[in-house]
C-alpha cells in the first residue's frame, strides 16, 4: 500500500493490506490518493481531500486504530467496590469477558475488535478493557523517558466506532482517559447509562463517583455508533469535560474537576462495558479507535 501526496509522488509506502503512519506536510489544500495493488498489477485507490493549516505549532500524537493493537489488559470488576478482581480469569466463574481483535464482520475496514460480557455469577460484574500509550509502561513505544512530552499535553480526542447487536442489555458503557502527570492523576470518565437510564455521566475525581450530566445517551442497536470525546487539562491544572459528539450530535458539558494525587507517569485510555441486573451477556465491536493527545 501507499500514499501519494501528488501525481506520481509516492510519500509513503509499506508492504501489507493497512497502514499506519504520520505524514509532515506544509501548509495548503492536497487531494491524495491511497493505493493498494497485487503482484498482480491489480490495483485500486481512494482519495482524500484536506486542508492542513499552519497556524498552530502544538504538535498532536495520534494513535490510530487502537482497538488493533497488542498492549491491552483486560479485568473483572466486582460490586460493590469495584476494584480489579486480581483472582478472576476470563474463564470466570464471576465474570467471563473476551477481547478478539482483527475481526471482518461487522467491519469498518477488516481490523474491528470484538469485546465480550459473557455473563457469570456476580450481578453488576464489569468487564474492564485498558492500554497504556505513553509513559513508562507504554505498549505503544512511547516511553518518554526524559518527561518532555507528557507535561506538554493539555488536549485529547477519544474518537471510535462501537457496534452492538442489542444495546437495551448493556448496563452501561464506559470510555475513559487518563493523564498521570506532575503528581497529578486525572480521569476524564465518562458513562454512557443505558439499562441505567441512557444518559451520560462523568468521573467526580475528588469525590470518587459519577456526576448526571442531563446529556442523553441513546446508542442505536445493530448500527455503527460513532462517538467522539473532547477534554482538557487547563493551565490551572484542572480537568475540563468539554464535549460528547455521539452519531452526530454534539453536547457541550464544560465540567470542571480536580485532579488527585498520585506517583504514575504516563497516559492510558480505558474502555468498559457492564452486566445488567441478570448478567446478560452481549457482545460490542468496536473499530476505528483513535485517540489524539497535543
Amino acid at each position: 500500500m501507499g500514499i501519494y501526496t501528488a501525481p506520481n509522488v509516492l510519500a509513503y509506502k509499506v508492504n501489507g493490506s493497512s497502514l499506519d503512519t504520520n505524514l509532515n506536510m506544509n501548509s495548503g489544500t492536497y487531494n491524495v490518493t491511497v493505493k493498494q495493488w497485487d503482484n498482480c498489477g491489480w490495483a485500486t485507490g481512494t482519495k482524500v481531500a484536506f486542508t492542513v493549516n499552519g497556524s498552530s505549532s502544538k504538535k498532536a500524537y495520534v494513535f490510530s486504530d487502537l482497538q488493533s493493537k497488542t498492549g491491552w489488559d483486560s479485568y473483572a470488576l466486582l460490586p460493590p467496590m469495584y476494584p480489579i478482581c486480581s483472582k478472576c480469569t476470563s474463564a470466570g466463574p464471576q465474570l467471563k469477558w473476551s477481547w478478539s481483535p482483527n475481526k471482518t464482520s461487522p467491519s469498518m475496514d477488516g481490523i474491528t475488535t470484538k469485546s465480550v460480557y459473557g455473563g457469570g455469577t456476580v450481578q453488576w460484574s464489569d468487564a474492564f478493557f485498558n492500554v497504556h500509550l505513553m509513559g513508562n509502561m507504554s505498549s505503544q513505544g512511547m516511553k518518554d523517558s526524559g518527561h518532555t512530552i507528557i507535561p506538554n499535553l493539555h488536549d485529547f480526542t477519544y474518537d471510535v466506532y462501537f457496534w452492538v447487536g442489542n444495546v437495551s442489555v448493556s448496563q452501561a458503557m464506559e470510555f475513559d482517559i487518563n493523564q498521570f502527570v506532575g503528581g497529578k492523576k486525572y480521569i476524564w470518565g465518562h458513562e454512557c447509562r443505558i439499562a441505567g437510564g441512557h444518559e451520560w455521566d462523568t468521573w467526580n475525581n475528588q469525590a470518587k463517583h459519577w456526576v448526571p450530566s442531563g446529556i442523553p445517551c441513546n446508542p442505536i442497536s445493530n448500527a455503527w455508533n460513532h462517538l467522539s470525546l473532547n477534554v482538557q487539562r487547563t493551565s490551572a491544572g484542572k480537568l475540563l469535560f468539554h464535549t460528547i459528539t455521539l452519531n452526530g450530535k454534539t453536547a457541550t458539558l464544560d465540567r470542571y474537576d480536580s485532579p488527585t494525587n498520585t506517583s504514575w507517569y504516563g497516559v492510558t485510555i480505558n474502555y468498559q462495558i457492564d452486566g445488567n441486573k441478570n448478567i446478560t451477556p452481549y457482545t460490542v465491536y468496536i473499530d476505528k479507535l483513535t485517540f489524539t493527545a497535543k
